[in-house]
């Protein structure tokens, strides 16, 4: 199982040299994937949980691709309804060759509804133009001659059934967001399940889940998988590969702002999930 990380993109205290050092350090503990987050307009509720500045995704993928050589670079998730679906294509595949074929686009339908009705986009139908967008950016990605790219992976967000359906159609993978370990081994069933029932193969499973390391164990019933003491967490990530998923993307913000200022902290736990990482591919 392949392990990424998902890079704080916003809030004061991010800037260049920030996400440089984030994005060497991914690379340099030998992690696999690097993810960034979506938002265009920080409006009041976006602001609440993800403060300006907020650096977009695919101007800030496609910088630090120049600044890394191996690492994956994805978005979870890139909020489909926001753009149009041809420019979300030209961007995505541009970035894809521009990168070596290192894109991996993680998608949503976003919640944020101050933020749909300032780009103007009707909130009620993100779902439906979800579906529209991705199916309209899988068909111009067939003129290879024009897009001039490999295939670009879709793992589809969201932790509803209506996500487990949207990636089944319409997706490589599921992606759902931070969620406890037991939750998790239960959706992975009803996922195989949804997918039977459309007629389709099972998408690849790709969680993002929690990181915070904690002094003392979390006894709590509604612990989120990769909260916890360092074991809690390894413990985590192996339950996760014991259900198949092929990659687990680490999240290492849980809500305090000031540990994007300083992320030595999140560093430290990264380090200790690499060697242990390490510890097991070397058997």
């Amino acid at each position: 199982m392949q392990i990424g990380v998902n890079v704080p993109n916003f809030a004061p205290g991010t800037d260049p040299e920030m996400l440089r050092q984030w994005a060497q350090t991914v690379e340099g503990l030998g992690f696999d994937l690097l993810m960034v987050s979506d938002h265009i307009a920080v409006t009041p509720d976006v602001a609440e949980q993800y403060p300006a500045p907020f650096y977009e995704p695919f101007t800030t993928l496609s910088w630090l691709a120049g600044v890394t050589r191996r690492v994956r670079l994805g978005t979870t998730v890139l909020i489909v309804p926001y753009r149009h679906p041809l420019l979300t294509a030209r961007m995505a595949a541009n970035l894809n060759r521009l990168s070596g074929g290192r894109l991996v686009l993680g998608v949503g339908v976003g919640w944020a509804r101050q933020e749909f009705e300032a780009l103007g986009v009707p909130f009620r139908r993100r779902g439906a133009l979800t579906d529209e967008y991705l199916q309209a950016m899988r068909d111009a990605w067939q003129d290879t001659d024009d897009y001039d790219t490999a295939a670009i992976p879709i793992w589809v967000g969201g932790n509803s059934d209506a996500g487990m359906r949207r990636a089944a159609l319409l997706g490589d993978a599921w992606h759902p967001l931070r969620c406890t370990s037991e939750w998790l081994a239960e959706a992975a069933g009803r996922l195989k399940v949804i997918a039977d029932e459309l007629g389709r193969p099972v998408p690849a499973l790709m969680p993002r889940i929690a990181l915070r390391e904690t002094a003392e164990p979390v006894t709590a019933p509604d612990r989120l998988a990769g909260v916890g003491t360092i074991d809690q967490i390894i413990t985590d990530i192996d339950r996760i590969r014991l259900l198949g998923a092929e990659t687990v993307v680490l999240d290492p913000f849980n809500g305090d702002l000031s540990e994007i200022r300083q992320p030595e902290r999140a560093w430290r736990t990264l380090a200790a999930v690499a060697a242990y990482h390490r510890s097991q591919e070397d058997r």
